[in-house]
């Protein structure tokens, strides 16, 4: 069984929050839901866009940032159909119900000057493409149907990719697991295969991964920032 059922949110650093909550709201018409000091990470901002009730895109803004330098091709694809580093973010795909709404919604990108390409029927889904602050590359989508996977795994790709045809069932239909409730121990931080987060210092991960689950649960805030009263 697939437990993982949506999104919850996609984070994406910015070095001008302001600059993407009114791109976000004013320009796309989604709610600024949360804006507070980021859990456990020191001098950094996490706001919220909502996207449903379960499902937001969220920035991170730290004052460092805005001195990383912006390398187009490398940090920043530019475009949906351009490259950039491995394991970047290359473009944000945001849904919509249908042709109807998707047309309203490039009715008001361009009302904004937000200059707007497509839409573009792909079969499988229809889209169209613009940019955000920052050199954000956005898309709006909507699919009629689900994505029927033997019309639309190619067996070239898969060739090129160096899938064979026991891997392809798998991942075609992953096998299920059998829970242990939350009881599976930590795997051995120095032996563990992976992958493993990076861009701590020194020692930082290690003992953060190190410490028992039940000083996790409690190791942040997790009250609002504002006592909202019942």
């Amino acid at each position: 069984m697939n437990k993982v059922d949506g999104l919850h949110h996609l984070a994406i650093t910015t070095a001008d929050m302001k600059s993407q909550i009114a791109f976000f709201t004013e320009i796309l018409g989604m709610e600024l839901v949360a804006l507070y000091w980021m859990h456990g990470v020191e001098n950094t901002w996490h706001g919220f866009l909502r996207l449903n009730d379960e499902s937001a895109i969220a920035f991170v803004c730290h004052p460092d940032i805005a001195k990383i330098p912006v390398k187009m091709g490398q940090t920043h694809a530019g475009n949906p159909g351009a490259n950039c580093a491995a394991g970047t973010m290359q473009h944000v795909a945001l849904s919509v119900k249908n042709h109807e709404e998707l047309l309203a919604m490039r009715d008001r990108l361009r009302a904004h000057g937000v200059p707007v390409m497509g839409p573009m029927n792909h079969g499988m889904c229809v889209s169209m493409y613009f940019a955000g602050p920052e050199n954000l590359s956005l898309e709006l989508s909507y699919s009629e149907k689900p994505i029927n996977q033997q019309a639309w795994i190619d067996p070239e790709v898969v060739e090129l990719a160096g899938i064979s045809a026991e891997e392809l069932a798998r991942f075609k239909k992953p096998a299920d697991f059998a829970d242990s409730k939350g009881e599976v121990p930590q795997p051995d931080i120095a032996t563990a295969p992976g992958p493993h987060m990076t861009n701590y210092p020194p020692g930082a991960y290690e003992a953060s991964m190190r410490l028992p689950d039940s000083v996790t649960w409690s190791a942040v805030e997790s009250e609002p920032p504002v006592n909202v009263k019942a």
